[in-house]
């Protein structure tokens, strides 16, 4: 293993192409993709992963907020950008870097419209959100025939786009309810399809979606946390690669005696003598304090070592007592050959919160090969 000469995290393209081709197997040959790239890219990049994505032949974009939108098309992005939470006040931002709202409430809506009018701005393209049971953002079927007076002035707002989202998709003892979403959903479009300018573009899969429900295809997915490697349950992981490998060197071995303790409030005394290594990697890079006290677990050599005592903001302590090892020594937190299910080995919360959390000052190196 090489010496690691500082904490980044790699981003390994090739495993990204790979969990692409896994996603388009489930799909048919003209389904349409939608890459999902907020959060920084669920923490890695969201500017070379929007570019890559472009390249393997995804036809949307999404991200949450405008500012992400700007950033894609200030980096070259030229495919459609559907941004999920957009504000009012960024509508400038909007026409300017033709980036594409979600509409998912009607004083949005509304407002979106007279905004417009007022403008003398024509055929601007929006995408209906309909709440379909997770009861988060969505117009509601007691709402649809306001909706519907809004969008028949198909001169100012040009419905692109209708879609919804799964809530329980990766649970199978959740089916029924999943197949009630889908029913909801397609009900929905049949009301709006004819207040569409041209083809009307459906989504209803995110992820676990695509992996386990065909029959809610539609004309095109939401690929998300499983372009990054993860799904939401083990069949799911099994396919997939994760991108993202968080790496950090050995700062400092050192031996420690019984009765010894290891960080602040000293929540780790040692029973024997122990070694202990300190990684400079902490809470300000995204680790969580609760991964301290052994719920958190690294990999050294072949070999898991636990994280040792409290996570400090800038470093945390792993023993290595019974790992042959030295300074600089290269320490995988998670990544390929450890994901971050294998991190948190109490499971103690899920893979999208630990990944999207790695910190921007870490370094983000790309590999491609």
């Amino acid at each position: 293993m090489h010496k690691a000469l500082e904490t980044r995290l790699e981003i390994n393209l090739k495993a990204l192409k790979h969990n692409f081709k896994v996603i388009k197997s489930h799909l048919k040959a003209e389904t349409k993709i939608m890459g999902v790239v907020k959060a920084f890219a669920y923490g890695s990049d969201s500017v070379i992963i929007g570019k890559a994505l472009q390249d393997l032949g995804v036809k949307y974009l999404a991200v949450a907020y405008i500012e992400e939108g700007v950033r894609l098309r200030k980096a070259g992005v030229k495919c459609p950008i559907l941004i999920f939470y957009p504000q009012l006040e960024e509508l400038s931002q909007l026409l300017e870097f033709e980036l594409t709202p979600s509409v998912y409430s009607f004083h949005f809506l509304k407002s979106l419209h007279q905004n417009l009018k007022q403008q003398g701005i024509k055929d601007f393209p929006i995408h209906l959100k309909i709440n379909t049971g997770m009861n988060r953002l969505g117009f509601d079927e007691h709402q649809f025939q306001d909706v519907k007076t809004c969008l028949s002035d198909r001169e100012t707002l040009k419905l692109k786009g209708i879609f919804s989202h799964l809530s329980a998709a990766g649970m199978p003892e959740e089916k029924k309810f999943t197949l009630s979403q889908i029913k909801r959903f397609k009900t929905a479009v049949k009301v709006f399809e004819a207040y569409a300018h041209e083809d009307l573009i459906t989504h209803l899969c995110n992820s676990s979606g695509i992996l386990n429900y065909a029959e809610a295809e539609m004309g095109m997915v939401r690929a998300g946390i499983a372009l990054y490697g993860y799904g939401n349950h083990p069949a799911e992981h099994k396919m997939l690669k994760p991108i993202a490998s968080l790496k950090a060197p050995i700062a400092q071995l050192r031996w420690i005696e019984k009765g010894d303790s290891v960080g602040y409030d000293r929540k780790f005394k040692a029973q024997n003598k122990r070694q202990i290594a300190t990684l400079p990697l902490g809470y300000a890079d995204g680790i969580s304090r609760m991964y301290g006290n052994g719920n958190g677990i690294v990999k050294l050599h072949g070999n898991t070592a636990p994280i040792v005592g409290n996570v400090c903001m800038d470093t945390l302590m792993v023993d290595v007592t019974d790992i042959d090892c030295k300074e600089g020594d290269e320490v995988l937190i998670f990544g390929e050959g450890h994901t971050a299910l294998d991190f948190d080995i109490n499971q103690l919360s899920i893979p999208y919160e630990l990944i999207t959390r790695i910190s921007q000052r870490v370094s983000r190196i790309i590999i491609d090969n």
